[in-house]
């Protein structure tokens, strides 16, 4: 690792902080009782910075990256995404502002099935309200070289196919971050490699902050900063 993969929890200096994690927890009930999932994490991301969380299974990597975008609640502890803090506002505000503010890239493509490549493209900006939704989406599939295949479904296209469709619909809105959990994870290794090459280059020209989630060390060294979570918590 080189000398900047750290596990330093600070931004780089004299950059816009575009996440900021305070002392988050999260906690669950079990069988055997509570159990801490995220345990007391602090850290901050600056604006066009690419991040990845590593660490081994049930560290706490994608609670942690849930929590980061609203999409679960925290025991204890904040989250501000984007100068707003997450933890203040109820389920409907958290979803206004990840449509408005975050991209994600998920290990299962999460794809809508009855939908093609193009309208899956367009969903998130016909969600945000966003003007010529097909003329833009179509323009986020050339980019990564499937503007040859708009009219097809899901089924009709290969996991990396699908997992490129997935990235054109997480950088169509221009988010200021970008989570990605295990985005390679269910693709082979050539296929999973040609992957990570479109996402950097992709969050290289976008400048969008990328939040990376992954077993894959070779993809988390591309990154500035790792993170490494153990138990729930960052080690250093």
């Amino acid at each position: 690792m080189s000398h900047q993969q750290t596990a330093s929890a600070q931004a780089p200096q004299n950059l816009e902080v575009v996440l900021k994690v305070e002392n988050l927890t999260k906690q669950v009930s079990s069988p055997e009782g509570l159990l801490t999932i995220v345990r007391d994490v602090s850290f901050a991301i600056a604006a066009g910075e690419p991040v990845a969380i590593v660490g081994q299974s049930g560290a706490g990597k994608s609670t942690l990256l849930a929590l980061l975008a609203g999409l679960d609640t925290p025991t204890s502890g904040k989250v501000y995404l984007a100068g707003t803090d997450l933890t203040s506002l109820n389920e409907d505000g958290r979803a206004r502002l990840r449509a408005a503010r975050v991209g994600f890239v998920f290990q299962s493509f999460h794809l809508v099935p009855a939908l093609t490549a193009l309208e899956n493209v367009m969903l998130p900006l016909e969600l945000g309200g966003r003007p010529d939704p097909r003329r833009t989406a179509r323009e986020a599939l050339d980019r990564v070289g499937l503007g040859g295949r708009t009219g097809h479904y899901p089924r009709q296209l290969s996991g990396g196919e699908q997992q490129r469709v997935a990235l054109a619909r997480a950088f169509v809105t221009q988010p200021a971050v970008l989570f990605a959990d295990e985005p390679t994870g269910n693709l082979d290794t050539v296929t999973g490699a040609r992957i990570g090459e479109l996402l950097f280059e992709m969050n290289s020209t976008s400048r969008t902050t990328l939040v990376l989630v992954t077993h894959d060390l070779a993809l988390a060294s591309r990154c500035g900063r790792i993170l490494r979570m153990e138990a729930g918590g960052l080690i250093e």
